[in-house]
């Protein structure tokens, strides 16, 4: 059996090196097979990214576990409790994808302002529509940003080079990093009444799970654009669709989903949405930082380093 189990299509460079220095066992869709239970009891390594589930149950029948990597940023997929108890590392990469993150952002900012996707395919399907197509400006309009942290503070950086003004919730972070950043510290009730766009960039913990349901959608104004690049399970989707449906906001872009991959519905079917496939962190930059961080924790944590 492999001493590292890779269970995802994680690739890059360092990738490729670990496995020309380690025995390897790289499995691109082992997440959804039967056989990860036996091929991680006799691996010393484990690699994620987020479709596969490190359960309790998992860590206590893999004796020989000694790190699980999450190629990325969240850890709610693995049990670090379980991990913890039974002396396994956990390492993650929780900055190196961050910037691909919050570029995304923009881009869908963009999109929803500016109806990008729509005027494209109009034209590609041989129109000239102007006067449809007319969009609105991000300067001047309100982003409100759930969740300040890392990529919540990129975000407000590149939304301050537009022109737009910058209110935040964040119940961790220290008042002066709001102003530091150049946003205003506000309550999640006031962000949600003031915002033209609001942008989620929480963890997904219990105390966030469906944080965006009827209420919040509800208390947005009728013209707020509601963007998710998070994680898909802090929204209740069935309520996004009511509130677009009803006019309660006015659009939504949405990189993630509460299942993924989503089964059709809709959402895919309405014209005031943008979906793209949790692409956030998907660029060639952002990913040969994060291979190369979580392979080397491997390499060290293997080697009996720290």
């Amino acid at each position: 059996m492999a001493e590292i189990l890779v269970t995802e299509n994680i690739t890059g460079g360092a990738m490729t090196r670990l496995r020309e220095t380690h025995d390897v066992a790289f499995e691109p869709d082992l997440w959804s097979n039967t056989e990860l239970v036996s091929k991680l009891a006799e691996a010393r390594a484990v690699i994620v990214r987020n479709q596969t589930q490190i359960t309790r149950e998992l860590i206590e029948q893999s004796p020989r576990l000694e790190v699980i990597a999450r190629a990325g940023a969240g850890l709610d997929n693995i049990d670090t409790t379980a991990a913890a108890e039974a002396g396994i590392v956990v390492t993650y990469a929780p900055a190196e994808n961050s910037l691909s993150v919050a570029e995304l952002v923009m881009g869908l900012l963009l999109s929803l302002a500016r109806r990008i996707p729509d005027a494209w395919q109009d034209t590609r399907n041989g129109g000239w529509d102007r006067k449809t197509f007319t969009g609105l400006e991000l300067s001047g309009r309100t982003l409100g940003i759930v969740g300040f942290g890392r990529i919540g503070r990129l975000v407000a950086e590149r939304a301050i080079a537009f022109g737009m003004r910058l209110i935040a919730h964040d119940e961790f972070i220290p008042p002066e990093a709001f102003a530091k950043a150049g946003a205003q510290s506000v309550s999640f009730e006031k962000l949600l009444a003031e915002s033209d766009a609001v942008s989620v960039h929480v963890p997904l913990l219990d105390s966030t799970q469906s944080l965006f349901g009827a209420r919040q959608f509800a208390a947005m104004k009728p013209t707020a654009w509601f963007i998710n690049a998070a994680r898909g399970e802090i929204v209740d989707e069935a309520a996004l669709v009511e509130a677009l449906q009803s006019g309660e906001i006015a659009a939504t872009a949405l990189d993630v989903r509460d299942t993924e991959p989503p089964s059709r519905g809709l959402l895919e079917e309405m014209d005031n949405v943008i979906l793209t496939p949790h692409i956030g962190a998907f660029t060639q930059e952002a990913q040969e930082r994060v291979v190369a961080l979580v392979c080397g924790d491997v390499e060290r944590v293997l080697g009996g380093e720290s």
